[in-house]
């Protein structure tokens, strides 16, 4: 597997261009900050009277509506939700887009599920750091970088992949590592690991177990310590140095339980409703899905996030939460 580091990339691809960057939440704010930083022209896009708009100023920025924006770029990244980056390319991209100029984005369900048909004559790349914007920045101040991804879409221009390695220097990424996907893989793969691991499995998990506890007459208090709150301790092991390393720092106690009676909970059947799941975003069937829900003003989301808020492990979360002063109040 080819990694590309500040080496292999060249700055100056982007020297004379005016990139930009729509959006400036998590992600936009970041990179918007690390190219200005890397002495690349970078202007702000934003909706007239976005809040974000005085904030983008006060740090330095240049700031216009998206429209003028992307009239203004040479590259234009699409830094705005993705359910919200059909219309607004369609109204404030693409009238201004033309042959020459490069459509960016840093996730790749828009390109991918046919939701954004760029022209012909446009390069569609793909710059993805592997960290949330506030970590993209911190890590560039701090002379470090976050890994990114790069993938190609359509290389009009011959020189997308020079561009893509541009942008990624630009935010720091090559400091760290570049790897190349395709914008297929990104986006399958992140889908899945959100769906079946990161935000649907493990909420499953952590709320299946506190309901056992509960339901067996022990107290939610000790529930949400056992079943949440020491969950941070775990991940905080594996991601320093894999499993290996979690197993390394608990007690043989919990490894051996861990290593016998894991497979029990999250085993052959988990695995098979993993692979349908993946059959579903693969398939293109999970994008309709949301795509029609958003249509529909999000109805079956809307309840569901209130549903989880209001679950009982929240309500103890919330109150025990008032206990630990290392924890940044919201």
């Amino acid at each position: 597997m080819k990694v590309y580091y500040d080496s292999d990339a060249d700055l100056s691809v982007l020297a004379d261009k005016t990139i930009a960057v729509l959006g400036y939440g998590s992600q936009g704010h970041a990179h918007a900050l690390n190219l200005h930083d890397s002495g690349l022209k970078v202007v702000v896009g934003l909706y007239a009277g976005s809040p974000s708009w005085q904030s983008a100023q006060a740090d330095g920025l240049t700031v216009q509506t998206c429209a003028e924006a992307a009239a203004n770029a040479d590259l234009i990244m699409m830094l705005v939700p993705d359910m919200v980056q059909p219309q607004v390319y369609r109204d404030e991209v693409l009238p201004s887009l033309k042959a020459g100029k490069v459509l960016a984005f840093a996730h790749g369900f828009n390109i991918h599920y046919g939701q954004i048909h760029p022209p012909a004559d446009v390069d569609v790349i793909m710059i993805a750091p592997k960290g949330p914007g506030h970590l993209v920045r911190r890590q560039f101040k701090e002379q470090r970088g976050v890994p990114n991804l790069i993938a190609i879409s359509r290389d009009a221009s011959g020189k997308a992949h020079k561009i893509a390695l541009a942008y990624s220097k630009g935010i720091g990424g090559t400091r760290a590592g570049v790897i190349e996907t395709t914008f297929r893989e990104e986006t399958e793969t992140d889908l899945f690991g959100e769906q079946a691991v990161l935000c649907g499995g493990i909420m499953e998990l952590i709320q299946s177990g506190f309901e056992t506890l509960v339901e067996a007459g022990y107290k939610p208090e000790i529930a949400y310590f056992e079943c949440l709150h020491e969950m941070k301790l775990i991940v905080d092991l594996i991601y320093e140095g894999g499993m290996s390393r979690m197993f390394y720092s608990v007690s043989d106690t919990a490894e051996f339980g861990g290593l016998t009676r894991g497979p029990r909970v999250v085993g052959e059947e988990s695995k098979q409703a993993m692979k349908k799941i993946l059959q579903e975003i693969r398939s293109g069937e999970f994008a309709t899905e949301w795509i029609l829900e958003n249509q529909a003003k999000a109805p079956r989301f809307k309840a569901l996030r209130r549903m989880m808020q209001e679950s009982r492990i929240e309500q103890v979360g919330k109150d025990l939460r008032t206990m630990m002063s290392w924890i940044a109040k919201p």
